[in-house]
């Protein structure tokens, strides 16, 4: 489906010719980066740190990663202008530029990239009772930080299980790496996260405990009917995290954000790098070998910005010129 979408993305680009900017755009000098990511122990983090080098080495850039609750405070923080690009979920995202939800306006949002896909994660200790999602009634659990994607999945998938996220289990706010040493010393019963595979913390924590994943991916056509396809059926390999078997869950896929009023030279800079720094980004975390020219144009519903959209068709075009 998201290749079929970004045929339709880049037809469009090329057609109508979205912007004109000068071929050398993405030289365009960034002098300072301010990356919004999220919790150490998440892909957030470690993507944005590599990109942050990668745009030190490339413009001699003065960078800084801020450590976040992720997607709704990187959302956040975009708009009010403390940051400069972030990482958010596309469902979080898409909450902003409508102003819905946490957001009580429409933030001026608009995205470069389509990154990869998060993975819903509900983590319990392998010897414990909880084997489905209606076991965490009355349990303690973290939904995630505060001003996280992760809460918003959390109590979207609650609510499609039949579980008031608020009376009926014992709810703690931690990150992913706060939320895998809790349980692994007992203090909760059960976490949520979303992220790309494997996410550090989980990984780490699977090293010295024997873990297991709860099945949702049963809820997705349910989500999916309320809150459109942002949400996808997609499975945990077994073997990620020594599990007893694949585990279906809800996937959710992410977006690069900037403000809606960023310099197109700036944008079309920024979106080239995310490419020629792919080795970069690769040996920070394995997700960013999912990134591919021909699906990061689809960031539906946020908007792409026209300085990503000239380097799309630019890219697209060359490619075609050249054979490859």
């Amino acid at each position: 489906m998201k290749a079929a979408q970004a045929a339709a993305v880049l037809a469009v680009l090329i057609l109508t010719g979205l912007v004109g900017f000068a071929r050398g755009a993405s030289s365009a000098p960034v002098s300072r980066l301010v990356i919004a990511t999220g919790g150490e122990g998440g892909v957030y983090h470690a993507l944005g740190t590599a990109f942050a080098r990668a745009a030190r080495h490339r413009w001699a850039a003065d960078t800084a990663v801020l450590t976040t609750a992720a997607s709704v405070e990187n959302l956040r923080l975009i708009a009010d202008g403390r940051a400069h690009l972030g990482f958010a979920t596309v469902d979080s995202a898409a909450l902003a530029v409508r102003g819905e939800g946490p957001f009580g306006q429409a933030l001026p949002i608009v995205a470069l990239a389509g990154l990869y896909d998060d993975y819903l994660q509900i983590v319990v200790s392998a010897d414990g009772p909880i084997h489905e999602i209606a076991d965490l009634r009355g349990r303690r659990v973290s939904t995630g930080s505060a001003g996280s994607g992760t809460e918003i999945v959390a109590a979207r998938v609650m609510e499609a299980a039949g579980l008031d996220l608020d009376r009926e289990i014992h709810r703690h706010r931690l990150s992913a790496a706060a939320s895998a040493a809790s349980l692994g010393r007992g203090e909760i019963d059960a976490f949520f996260f979303t992220g790309g595979l494997p996410t550090p913390a989980v990984a780490e924590l699977a090293r010295d405990h024997q873990i297991r994943i709860l099945p949702v991916g049963r809820l997705v056509h349910g989500l999916q009917a309320k809150y459109g396809e942002v949400y996808q059926l997609r499975s945990i390999p077994a073997n990620l995290y020594s599990l007893a078997g694949e585990v279906t869950t809800v996937g959710i896929a992410n977006v690069l954000v900037v403000r809606a009023d960023m310099p197109a030279a700036e944008a079309q800079a920024l979106t080239a790098l995310l490419f020629e720094a792919k080795a970069t980004l690769n040996a920070a975390h394995a997700e960013a070998r999912r990134l591919d020219h021909r699906t990061a144009l689809v960031t539906f519903p946020v908007p792409l910005h026209p300085g990503a959209a000239n380097y799309y068709r630019e890219s697209k075009v060359m490619a075609a010129g050249s054979g490859s």
